[in-house]
């Protein structure tokens, strides 16, 4: 009997041992992953055209285009900005702030006038979607899980020294994760689109703190992952009506009152060619004045590369609104030294005035697997799923 015991013990360690063999394995490959992870390149445009900010990997770059100068950031907290790479950045929608956020967990908000940071957010997961109220008082983020948080910034002094706040849930889209979040013109609703092909339509409440329980409608019609959000305003509709882009090639237009599609467009009906250079736009970025769609093509982590990062900028003129008996402008793609800036922005925000074709033809397919990995949903075996359980760093810590 006690043979027997024993050989049951002698199993129980060899399958323990066969566990935490194939645990380091799939942790080493987990790792492997991460470290491989190519991060696209984002791009934001201030309201009024006052600067453009881009971020590669953990690099955030800004320019002013009102003192034709580049923008040195201040950060108290020392070292650079962010740790990890930056997966969104935005303007608020008066100028007065701007929000980065990404892979390290952190959220910073900056003052556009010192480009100081006033605040810090800790999130518990990594972040994938950021925006900020049009009153400028609450900053929301999405995180990987798909929860838009939000935190207020009522008090933010900027002679003060930079605050960490605490956010707090706000809206959840159920593990899915969020790929862009917007607000309405008029700051009534908060939009967020995630991969799993779904638009959300919440108003945003009185007191956000307490969290946001109504929801206005669901824009459904998308059959792939839903990438990015914005709204078109004009005179006769104020209100501004959504535009999502997606997966499924397809720019839809929606009345977010209904969730009702208004209007489908093909992606490439209209097509505006870049002569010469392979560049597959990341991210793109428009004011409200100036006419001019800004775009940036690049990575970071890039592998099989002379370089481990790089951006392009270019600019596409020919969105000026017009009398209705004007002849139609179309679009145009900018040269260099056409591009509000010129020179010294494009060394600024691309890290020097030009970059070698070669180079973005290496980077191009790295560029489309790093979109794909981060929209396309992964498919884990119930051995990684299992893994994935045990060994997730992101749980809350008991307080």
């Amino acid at each position: 009997m006690e043979g027997a015991q024993m050989e049951d013990f002698r199993i129980e360690d060899c399958e323990n041992d066969n566990n935490t063999h194939e645990d380091s394995q799939m942790e080493e490959s987990e790792q492997n992953n991460k470290h491989m992870e190519v991060a696209p390149a984002v791009i934001s445009v201030h309201p009024t055209r006052n600067s453009v900010a881009v971020a590669v990997g953990s690099d955030l770059r800004v320019f002013n285009l009102l003192e034709d100068c580049a923008v040195i950031l201040v950060d108290e907290a020392g070292g650079a900005s962010h740790n990890d790479s930056i997966r969104g950045i935005k303007y608020g929608a008066n100028g007065k702030l701007f929000v980065s956020a990404g892979d390290d967990k952190l959220v910073k908000v900056w003052s556009t006038e010192s480009w100081r940071c006033i605040a810090t957010v800790c999130s518990e997961k990594r972040v994938s979607a950021v925006a900020i109220s049009n009153d400028g008082l609450h900053v929301c983020f999405a995180d990987k899980f798909g929860v838009v948080w939000v935190v207020d910034l009522p008090g933010v002094d900027e002679t003060q020294a930079p605050l960490n706040k605490k956010a707090v849930p706000l809206l959840a889209h159920y593990c899915s994760i969020i790929t862009s979040l917007e607000f309405s013109p008029d700051g009534h609703f908060i939009v967020s689109a995630d991969r799993d092909f779904k638009i959300r339509v919440t108003v945003f409440p009185k007191k956000p703190l307490d969290g946001a329980h109504e929801v206005q409608s669901f824009c459904l019609g998308h059959t792939e992952f839903v990438s990015c959000l914005a709204f078109i305003c004009t005179p006769d509709s104020p209100q501004g009506s959504l535009v999502s882009g997606g997966g499924d090639s397809t720019v839809r237009m929606w009345d977010i009152i209904s969730g009702s599609l208004l209007d489908t467009c093909a992606v490439g009906a209209k097509v505006v060619s870049i002569i010469g250079e392979n560049f597959v736009p990341t991210s793109l970025g428009s004011s409200i004045s100036g006419g001019l769609l800004w775009m940036v093509t690049g990575a970071s982590k890039l592998r099989g590369s002379d370089v481990s990062s790089l951006s392009r900028v270019k600019v596409i003129s020919g969105f000026e609104k017009s009398s209705p008996d004007a002849s139609e402008q179309e679009p145009a793609v900018l040269v260099d030294s056409e591009i509000p800036g010129g020179a010294k922005l494009l060394e600024k925000l691309q890290g020097s005035i030009s970059v070698d074709e070669k180079v973005f033809l290496a980077a191009a397919d790295a560029v489309k697997t790093a979109m794909c990995n981060l929209l396309i949903k992964k498919q884990y075996s119930d051995e990684k799923r299992e893994f994935r359980k045990r060994t997730r760093n992101d749980r809350k810590s008991k307080q």
